[in-house]
């Protein structure tokens, strides 16, 4: 009778748009996991290249999941995980996107540091093409963490944190269902801050750098080097998270709302298009204070068998 251990049972799930190429290569590179997933989700946001017929061709290990408008990175996010969480019983959710190229024994070692633990969540070491670690998506440490969370981080070749990237995330299942999907009116940017954020308050995540992934973005840099048009989102997306979310304490607010301004100032003088950024901030200043995201099956209706699934995950 065997006596190893039940392998954990893990969904990829990766949001794509209008990058048939790497999304092939995304595709081939999840296949070759070491540690085999158990699907592979993907969420197609109504691309007009042909990602779908990629997806179709990849066989029957990818889920496609097309949908008839853009809902951005956040959306996408929030229907995809919906859907493995609906359909395919996982215990891990595994999240990237299109252009997030895994080593092979990426999830590996993201499973390695987490099993037995009190981990609830893992972000890989995400490198740029040239193998440069990639600014934009640098997870960020935990403060005054307990010598004991420090110490059983360390014994498994990590740093504990507060936050990390949808650019490779691994989430226990378990909780996603009990602090819900990512907020798909975020649209783009400070979705994954907001969410990981949400799974880490008050339970123990882990950054694994021995688990690499290649960010196959046009350049190296952070989202911060003059955003242009984008602005707005991260004006109103951090308004929306501060005044709204419960994923950080009152402290925590404070401190990473301060640094929130001095982020916009840094990126104002920086800029070489000053008035879009004046426009971005004005804009979402304003949805950011005035409004407030609606409920994900609000914000995801009309998108058929992706829909239900939110649903039945945010009842």
């Amino acid at each position: 009778m065997s006596t190893s251990p039940v392998r954990p049972r893990v969904v990829a799930v990766v949001v794509a748009y209008n990058r048939r190429d790497l999304l092939a290569e995304v595709l081939s590179a999840l296949a070759a996991q070491r540690h085999p997933l158990a699907r592979v989700v993907v969420v197609d946001n109504a691309s007009t290249d042909d990602s779908a017929d990629v997806v179709r061709a990849a066989g029957e290990l990818v889920d496609l999941v097309p949908l008839e408008r853009n809902t951005g990175g956040a959306g996408g996010f929030a229907a995809g995980m919906a859907v493995a969480l609906d359909r395919h019983a996982p215990d891990w959710l595994w999240l990237m996107d299109d252009d997030t190229v895994p080593a092979e024994d990426a999830l590996e070692a993201m499973l390695a540091a987490v099993a037995a633990s009190e981990f609830v969540a893992a972000g890989s070491r995400v490198v740029w093409t040239d193998g440069t670690e990639h600014p934009m998506n640098t997870p960020r440490a935990k403060p005054f963490v307990s010598r004991d969370e420090r110490a059983a981080a360390e014994r498994r070749g990590g740093i504990p944190i507060r936050s990390t990237s949808f650019v490779s995330m691994l989430v226990r299942a378990d909780v996603v269902r009990e602090v819900g999907l990512p907020i798909a009116d975020y649209f783009i940017w400070n979705d994954d801050f907001e969410y990981s954020t949400r799974v880490l308050r008050g339970r123990r995540g882990i950054h694994v750098p021995g688990s690499v992934v290649v960010h196959k973005t046009k350049v190296l840099g952070s989202t911060d080097v003059d955003p242009g048009a984008r602005f707005y989102y991260e004006v109103r997306n951090k308004l929306w998270m501060f005044r709204h979310s419960r994923s950080l304490s009152p402290f925590e607010k404070l401190v990473y709302g301060g640094s929130s301004v001095l982020r916009w100032i840094r990126t104002f003088l920086r800029s070489d298009d000053r008035a879009v950024l004046r426009d971005g901030w004005r804009r979402g200043r304003h949805d950011g204070m005035r409004f407030r995201p609606r409920p994900n099956a609000d914000a995801l209706a009309g998108l058929g068998e992706a829909s239900d699934a939110v649903r039945v995950v945010e009842p």
